[in-house]
């Protein structure tokens, strides 16, 4: 191509991909000689935009008849967005009169001690404080990126636009201000500056001496869309430098004036005293930043030149003018009615919408599997949703497809990085049950040929602390693992945490990392550092522990998990290469440059592509727009630009879903316009077969209804003890006391469970065991009650809550017993395990109490926490155990009792009915012939108990009758066992089948 004067700027068109055509128009204009190619330097946007056209240069030189070439120098001018830095070439030796530049997380934590400093107390503290660092540092940058001085921001017509704001805006503005000066001058006195300025200065550096010496050999910029005044600047430069040139992607040479016009000013205001951003400027437009580009560079849209190659992946030259169309401006797109059919059709763009993330994910799946039949043939998948991301990645695991996400995981989701935050936690919370347990059984912890040892320890502990939580500290952890039998081994874990229980309020900052560190290190080994994950977060400790020492920053130990969670979160664990050859994963950023055969577009829906637009908290948005700076909705031009360039693709699908895991979403306004101009076309475009097959893999074959559970274990299974209260589950639900009587099965609770209702009881039952036991203390019932609540933790809303109904109770039952104990009653012995023989089967159980009346007879007593049974619960044989105890005190059961039974009562620390009052003792029994219908005759009250116990004996434990689910489904029961027995799967068709069993 010959040389022209004046800038050399080119276009490469969406339809033709952009790094193969490139490639393809770089080779044979620098390739002369064998070393002509080697001396072109290229500037690129990042290291990810190097590998993507290192990747089309092998993709070219594979289709040539040359065997291969020497690769032009890649020089990187670093992508802010993506946290890289310049590469060599723009950040030369010869560049030392350019101070360095400040530590990012040094100035983090600087500029949370200066707000400290400028707003006191009302500054917050810890994880608050520093997020509100982190804003002000983000909202420097950006206001150093565009070239705005912090001189700029004292001008007259700037305070003036503050002054008639709201007064929070007045405030926020006012502390940036301080908070900036404070940091200047810091920087000033280290003779530093700030990364942004530094890289603002090296361009400058770079444009003026190219512009005055221009390099002896040829420099291309290309896919550079940022439009920084500096960058800029010296892309000016390199496009009029002696084989220089400049290439932009996907500038839309073929736009009305009109419409170019209508995008707005862009940085380039009419008058001298008009804003550089109108009210009015399409910002959303994907061609909007590229025009603030040729604005600042000073060069007319006319002056662009069109790429004269295209890729190996082109697209259909009308796909172009297409997209054009689809993304114009709200005036113009009124056009789209009177557009002829050619010019609205997106031949190879297909639109696939599923129900619900999952449904999309597995489509996406199936897509990209399919393309893969086809040998050579690319797929890509990109999508700002890390979530949709990994679904795919895990379906196309099914099918043995290697993919690997290039835009990350934050570090707080991998395992290195979850396990410091998880002893974070552990100290944030003082050793609570789920952190702690958490840790002990992390993938990484107790490496090595102790491991099987280690979490078989961790295991039995995590059962010991189910339930509601214990005491804080590690002290109550020891004595549960006392109990537990795994004393030895917890002792050796606790020595490793201890150091971290032994801070103060606050510590120097560097310190607590270095002891976080060493306590990971102790319970993981070196493993804890390897792969890119340990990698990655054994550079982010180092990183922050130096400038946490150098900026001497002070945290609350019990902060630094939320703390580090937000520093984390900002930091992506990228994979090593790797993964299928022909499968690509990108975000949005890291797709840029890049092409596939086919390209799945993800996620788009409102509020992630586009995201949701960010207001910049601490400077008003009409200032802002004052200082040249582009408004909140810049983003949305840049994800619609990145839209327009997918869409180059030769086969596009656009994917969607109708809601996510919240509810109901929009999609995305792209789609939306997609639509709109596809008009009638819409329906010939339409992705279904994906979809279905993703809905016929989770269709699983029909399946019958569950029947009822009626095991039938042999008569050696089935002879078992029977537990007092065991009586009452096989009677009632023959299945749970198979469950837990003859399989052994158990709940679990929870770890940090609410206090249930089991729970409630062991506590009752403590603390009035201690009070029989104790006699007549000091402080009666209530200072033991206290003492047992303490001993177990018990959490403060628990004890408001229920204290004053526990309380209440006790006092009835203080008084209760004090008319007893006058009228001659005693007691025998409380919380008393006993046991008989009936027909060779052992009947045991615990009795709360037995007294003896004055007349030499038994009463036997049971505590309960809720309200009693109903006597005719009793009457009918399902609540037995008052029976089942005075049967076994008869036979002399519980040492040192005997006699007859007489009193059997209930004492409940529920509301008495029909009364205010709490706590009340009842007996199931009566003596009145009257009512006898509804209640039993206490002198047939164990006869019959006895009656009922043969009865289930003779039915499930000597005979053979199954232990049937449910077999009384309209009595209370237990839910224990009701997931085990498929309840809800044949509980609604009970009475249909009872009636085809009667038939």
């Amino acid at each position: 191509m010959p040389e022209r004067a004046g800038p050399r700027v080119y276009s490469i068109a969406a339809h033709r991909g952009f790094a193969d055509a490139l490639v393809a128009g770089l080779v044979p204009r620098y390739s002369e000689g064998d070393l002509g190619l080697a001396r072109l330097t290229l500037l690129l946007p990042s290291r990810r935009a190097v590998r993507t056209v290192t990747e089309a240069f092998v993709r070219h030189s594979g289709g040539s008849e040359r065997p291969g070439m020497l690769l032009p120098r890649m020089a990187v001018v670093g992508d802010l967005d993506l946290d890289e830095t310049l590469g060599p070439l723009l950040d030369p030796l010869g560049a030392a009169d350019i101070p360095p530049a400040a530590d990012p997380a040094r100035r983090w934590l600087r500029l949370a001690h200066y707000l400290r400093e400028v707003e006191g107390e009302g500054a917050g503290k810890g994880a608050a404080l520093l997020r509100r660092a982190w804003e002000v540092g983000r909202t420097m940058d950006r206001l150093l990126v565009e070239g705005i001085a912090p001189i700029d921001l004292m001008s007259e017509r700037v305070i003036g636009i503050v002054g008639d704001l709201a007064s929070h805006w007045t405030d926020n503005t006012r502390t940036f201000l301080k908070v900036q000066q404070y940091w200047i001058a810091e920087l000033a006195g280290r003779e530093q500056i700030d990364a942004p300025e530094r890289r603002n200065r090296l361009f400058e550096h770079a444009a003026r001496r190219w512009r005055q010496a221009p390099p002896q050999h040829p420099v291309v910029a290309a896919g550079v869309t940022s439009a920084s005044p500096a960058l800029a600047e010296l892309l000016r430069v390199v496009s009029e430098m002696p084989g220089g040139s400049v290439i932009l992607p996907d500038l839309d040479l073929a736009l009305d004036a009109q419409v170019w016009d209508e995008l707005g000013t862009a940085g380039k205001p009419v008058e001298p005293d008009d804003p550089p951003f109108g009210r009015d400027d399409a910002v959303t437009h994907p061609q909007y930043h590229l025009k603030l580009l040729l604005n600042r560079m000073g060069i007319a849209r006319t002056e662009v030149q069109p790429w004269h190659r295209s890729g190996v992946g082109a697209a259909p030259p009308e796909r172009s003018r297409v997209i054009s169309n689809l993304f114009l401006p709200p005036r113009a797109s009124t056009g789209w009615v009177d557009l002829p059919a050619e010019k609205r059709r997106l031949s190879g763009v297909r639109l696939m919408e599923s129900a619900h993330p999952g449904e999309q994910a597995q489509a996406i799946a199936i897509l990209i599997r399919e393309a893969l039949e086809t040998p050579e043939r690319r797929a890509a998948l990109i999508t700002p949703d890390r979530g949709l991301a990994a679904r795919v990645i895990a379906h196309l695991g099914r099918w043995g497809i290697a993919a690997d996400d290039t835009a990350g995981r934050p570090l707080t989701q991998t395992a290195a990085g979850r396990l410091l935050l998880l002893l974070a936690e552990v100290v944030a919370e003082r050793a609570a049950p789920v952190p702690l347990i958490a840790l002990l059984t992390h993938p990484l912890a107790g490496a090595g040929e102790g491991r099987a040892r280690w979490l078989e320890n961790a295991r039995w502990l995590d059962l010991a602390l189910r339930g509601p939580r214990p005491g804080a500290g590690l002290a109550s952890i020891a004595a549960v693992a006392d109990e537990a039998k795994v004393g030895d081994w917890w002792r050796e874990a606790e020595a490793m945490l201890a150091p971290l229980f032994a801070f103060g309020e606050a510590e120097p900052l560097d310190h607590l990392l270095g002891a976080f560190a060493d306590v990971a290190q102790a319970l993981c080994g070196e493993r804890l550092w390897s792969g890119p994950d340990g990698r990655s977060l054994s550079a982010f400790v180092e990183d922050l522990r130096a400038a946490a020492g150098a900026a001497g920053a002070l945290l609350d130990p019990r902060e630094l998990h939320a703390v580090l969670r937000d520093a984390m979160d900002r930091v992506a664990v990228r994979p090593p290469w790797g993964g299928h050859p022909r499968v690509a994963i990108y975000g949005l950023l890291e797709a840029r440059m890049s092409r596939a055969d086919l390209v799945i577009c993800g996620g788009l829906v409102e509020g992630v592509w586009p995201a949701s637009p960010a207001q910049d908290s601490l400077l008003p948005p009409a200032m802002l727009r004052a200082l040249g700076v582009p408004g909140d909705d810049f983003r949305i031009g840049l994800s619609a630009h990145d839209l327009a360039a997918a869409l180059g693709a030769p086969e596009v699908v656009l994917s969607w879903t109708l809601r996510d895991e919240g509810g109901p979403v929009i999609p995305s306004r792209f789609v939306l316009r997609v639509k709109a101009m596809l008009g009638d076309q819409a329906a010939r475009h339409v992705e279904s077969e994906a979809v279905r097959l993703a809905r016929l893999l989770d269709d699983a074959a029909p399946v019958l209804p569950h029947p009822r559970p009626r095991p039938m274990p042999d008569a050696a299974q089935r002879k078992v003890d029977i537990p007092v209260t065991g009586l009452d589950r096989l009677r009632g639900d023959p299945y749970q006391f198979y469950a837990g009587s003859i399989l052994h099965l158990r709940r679990i609770d929870a770890l940090d469970a609410e206090p249930s209702a089991a729970w409630k009881g062991e506590i009752a039952h403590r603390i009035l065991e201690l009070w029989h036991k104790a006699g007549d203390p000091e402080g009666g019932l209530r200072a033991i009650a206290e003492q047992v609540l303490d001993e177990e933790n018990a959490h403060p809303l628990m004890r408001a809550l229920w204290w004053p109904r526990l309380s209440a109770a006790f006092d009835t039952f203080d008084a209760m017993i004090a008319r007893q104990k006058a009228e001659g009653r005693e007691v025998l012995t409380v919380e008393a395990w006993g046991d008989m023989r009936h027909r060779d089967i052992r009947i045991h159980g615990r009795a709360d109490r037995i007294d003896r009346k004055a007349d030499g007879s038994l009463v036997v007593v049971d505590y309960k926490t809720g309200g009693p049974p109903k006597p005719l619960q009793v009457k009918e044989g399902f609540a037995l155990q008052l029976g089942l105890i005075a049967m076994i005190a008869e036979a002399g059961g519980f040492s040192g009792v005997e006699g007859r039974a007489s009193g059997f009562e209930y004492w409940s620390l529920a509301k008495k009915p029909r009364t205010d009052e709490f706590g009340y003792a009842m007996e199931p029994v009566t003596d009145e012939e009257k009512r006898r219908e509804k209640m039993l005759m206490r002198q047939d009250f164990l006869p019959e108990t006895e009656r009922y116990l043969d009865d289930a004996l003779d039915r499930w434990i000597l005979g053979t009758e199954p232990f049937t689910a449910r077999l009384n489904p309209e009595l209370a029961s237990y839910a224990d066992y009701d997931q085990l027995m498929r309840l809800d799967e044949w509980i609604t068709t009970l009475g249909s089948h009872e009636a085809e069993e009667g038939a």
